[in-house]
């Protein structure tokens, strides 16, 4: 999934120093998105509010575009492009926790009126939500997202294919499980049951396919994608890289020249002051999850939201409230909950005389997912 090179970034720059050199080049890799950042002052004053101040909500867009040599080989060009993996990703204020929930890309949504490349403006519409990003760029996604969640997306990270690929060579490649030998011709994939290390290649092939692996569903691919991620965060953490000179810069390298960012992100300063503190959060406590989904009514092969789970889902990363998950098979247990005062639990450790009556609080709501602690083959 491409938009783990912004992840591998943060982590990379939260580990430790790099020289101003070094600095300077890796800061100029990143793409600023000015005209994202432009249309989106225009909308301002109809957009969320943040509520809880230091959480910080990032989109994380994988384009699927073919423009330019490296990505022309998945497909033809044809002008366009559109969002092939969406993930909101929380921070919580205190960066206890991050919790990274994937949108359906067949989900259907109410699309906002977008400014289109060639300045032009579309029209409201209700279709499915990659649109917005073939419509009108990461703005456009933003928006959508915004209205479909009433969260404030604080910031963006824009990947392609070629920056996937390389992030994940960089760190000399990433360890999967495969339950069952995948020979896969459209996906170009020949692999052996068991824990297998993908390149580059393999991963986005991995990470891509629907229709041969697995259910054949976008569900379930997402599923395999939240995985992935899991596996290449516990690599990039991992001694190897993050104590070896001669790994952290090609891994710095390929992560920093796949983004496109909103401005404030883009330079190495402005990604290490949001993420400082990711290195310190336990495996456990990165999750990801699939915004609860089911077939659109008017059309199998579409999604729509289940409600009301997904706006309690929703209204928790408002808040900044835990959120938990659980696996959805063998190796994939429920993490610990998060105590959190927000969520009304209180202590209990008062006993006197005036003690007030005991609070009793319903658990909060339990998401199917998994985090990045979770090995699949046991």
């Amino acid at each position: 999934m491409r938009i783990t090179a912004f992840w591998v970034t943060a982590l990379l720059m939260a580990a430790g120093g790099v020289g101003w050199a070094v600095y300077a080049k890796l800061s100029g890799n990143i793409t600023p998105d000015e005209a994202a950042a432009a249309e989106l002052r225009r909308y301002d004053r109809e957009r969320p509010t943040s509520l809880v101040k230091d959480a910080r909500n990032i989109l994380l867009i994988g384009s699927d575009s073919r423009e330019g040599r490296d990505n022309a080989r998945y497909g033809r060009d044809s002008g366009t492009e559109r969002s092939d993996t969406t993930i909101l990703m929380h921070l919580s204020a205190g960066r206890g926790s991050a919790t990274a929930v994937s949108l359906p890309r067949d989900l259907m949504v109410n699309l906002p009126g977008c400014r289109r490349p060639d300045g032009s403006r579309s029209a409201p519409r209700f279709a499915m939500f990659n649109q917005a990003f073939q419509l009108g760029g990461s703005a456009c996604t933003i928006r959508t997202v915004e209205k479909l969640t009433d969260i404030r997306v604080d910031h963006h990270v824009v990947v392609d294919f070629h920056g996937f690929k390389k992030m994940v060579d960089a760190v000399d490649g990433v360890e999967v499980c495969l339950r069952k030998p995948i020979d896969d011709r459209a996906a170009k994939l020949r692999l052996p049951a068991g824990r297998v290390t993908l390149n580059g290649e393999q991963a986005l092939g991995y990470v891509r396919a629907r229709k041969s692996l697995g259910d054949g569903s976008d569900t379930e691919r997402m599923e395999r994608q939240q995985r992935f991620l899991g596996a290449l965060v516990n690599k990039v953490r991992s001694n190897d890289v993050l104590l070896n000179p001669a790994k952290l810069y090609p891994v710095l390298d390929a992560a920093t020249s796949s983004l496109t960012t909103d401005p404030d992100l883009a330079s190495l300063r402005g990604l290490y002051e949001l993420v400082r503190g990711l290195r310190d959060i336990p495996m456990e406590h990165v999750q990801f999850l699939t915004v609860p989904r089911e077939s659109y009514a008017y059309d199998a092969n579409r999604d729509q939201l289940v409600e009301p789970a997904a706006d309690r889902l929703f209204e928790r990363l408002r808040m900044d409230a835990p959120v938990v998950v659980e696996g959805n098979g063998p190796g994939h247990p429920a993490p610990a909950r998060a105590a959190d005062s927000r969520d009304g639990s209180y202590g209990d450790s008062y006993s006197g005389p005036f003690r007030a009556p005991a609070v009793t609080v319903s658990p909060p709501p339990t998401f199917r997912g998994n985090t990045a602690a979770e090995d699949t083959c046991e």
